[in-house]
């Protein structure tokens, strides 16, 4: 299991010296803010979310940060606190897939217009019979891989894959559909970063989840991001601070029973909600499985828009992070690990978008929006998965983006 910051006395003096690291809160640039308030107080009253955390950065500094509403509904509600721990669910593909592996094309170890194969052999091409067309790394990163939006979960049920990641690998490796030429279309795709954590293991030898956690998270001393915020000995206190996703119901359990102390489901805690990487992948997978706080995302963010360093500990070079800031050629408005220009960026805004921009959401709930040339980062951390994967938080961050992108024309 990987190694986590909250269950080691080294890692209690790391969260004491990194503290100090944490951005620090400027309310004096916060005027118009608040009015994000009534937007994301909107989505609670109509059962969207159960709660929320809202961060807004600018530069080094937090200008904005409130928690709304609970993060846990049943069996009762507790309220929701800055410090609350999210299932990032996607937004693992940037904070922890993605920089990871661009870490290793820095160092020469990944080539981005290397094919697939070049690091893992049996990589299947794309072929329509007539031609084939080899997929390479930039594909994987931009979605533009052509590979099947998702695994087959219940194919790999059936082959009785839970708890065995070499299925899932060999599955996604050699049987996973191909359906478009490659560079042809986006489709976003889970695989196309389950694929990249399986070349970073393979050119490191080190699991996905070890690599992140000592190269990216520990070197910005991040205290409370990992991939598992929990281990076999469960801790109570750890518990306390992670926002439940979605209730999972036994079988024959009435869901109109949800509201009961008794008798309903047990709600994921600690625990990955994407059932690929949570069955398969056990919590170490490419496309979901960090966990982190508001704050712990901020200092990322700060440090993304620095250049790649935050109070002297670098993750990225600067001209590493300013390629991943802008949409790649035939990327359909992507950019390496993160969403710019797509379609599925209208969360971001129009005022926003316009500009030099990357953005990503989690299905969980969660969204960041980094604007470079305002040095502006939106973290909204929701989960709006619990108790029911029901509720939606699209219209609430484009709301936060308008509103936000509003009141920065005033600086």
């Amino acid at each position: 299991m990987c190694r986590k910051l909250f269950f080691t006395a080294a890692a209690a003096l790391l969260a004491l010296s990194a503290h100090a690291q944490y951005l620090t809160y400027d309310g004096s640039r916060s005027a118009g803010l608040e009015r994000c308030d009534s937007a994301i107080y909107a989505a609670i009253g109509e059962g969207q979310i159960p709660g929320a955390v809202l961060c807004i950065v600018q530069g080094d500094r937090i200008v904005y940060e409130k928690a709304y509403g609970n993060k846990r509904l049943v069996p009762e509600k507790e309220p929701m606190t800055t410090g609350t721990v999210f299932d990032l669910a996607s937004l693992s593909k940037c904070v922890g897939t993605a920089i990871s592996v661009m870490q290793l094309v820095e160092q020469g170890l990944v080539d981005l217009d290397a094919t697939v194969d070049t690091y893992l052999p049996e990589f299947a091409p794309w072929t329509d019979g007539a031609d084939t067309v080899r997929i390479t790394v930039r594909q994987l990163m931009t979605h533009t891989s052509g590979l099947q939006a998702g695994a087959d979960v219940l194919e790999l049920g059936r082959r009785k894959a839970d708890g065995k990641p070499q299925v899932l690998r060999d599955y996604i490796i050699k049987e996973l559909p191909r359906q478009a030429r490659p560079g042809t279309q986006r489709i976003y795709s889970c695989p196309n970063f389950i694929t990249l954590q399986y070349i970073l293991e393979t050119v490191t030898g080190e699991r996905l989840c070890d690599y992140a956690q000592e190269h990216v998270f520990d070197v910005l001393g991040l205290q409370h991001t990992c991939y598992f915020p929990t281990n076999q000995r469960i801790d109570k206190r750890v518990l306390r601070t992670i926002a439940p996703t979605e209730v999972l119901y036994r079988k024959g359990t009435d869901p109109q029973q949800l509201g009961r102390r008794t008798k309903y489901g047990r709600a994921l805690l600690g625990q990955v909600h994407d059932p690929t990487a949570r069955r398969f992948g056990c919590g170490n997978s490419g496309n979901a499985g960090v966990f982190s706080t508001a704050e712990d995302l901020a200092v990322l963010c700060a440090a993304l828009m620095n250049g790649g360093q935050w109070q002297g500990r670098r993750i990225l070079r600067p001209e590493t992070v300013e390629l991943m800031s802008i949409p790649q050629p035939g990327a359909f408005g992507r950019t390496l690990g993160w969403d710019a220009q797509s379609p599925a960026a209208g969360f971001a805004g129009d005022a926003l978008r316009k500009d030099r921009t990357i953005c990503h959401t989690g299905y969980t709930g969660t969204s960041i929006v980094i604007d470079f040339d305002r040095q502006t980062a939106i973290i909204l951390l929701t989960n709006r998965v619990h108790p029911r994967d029901e509720g939606g938080v699209g219209k609430t961050r484009r709301a936060v983006s308008d509103i936000v992108a509003e009141v920065l024309n005033i600086y």
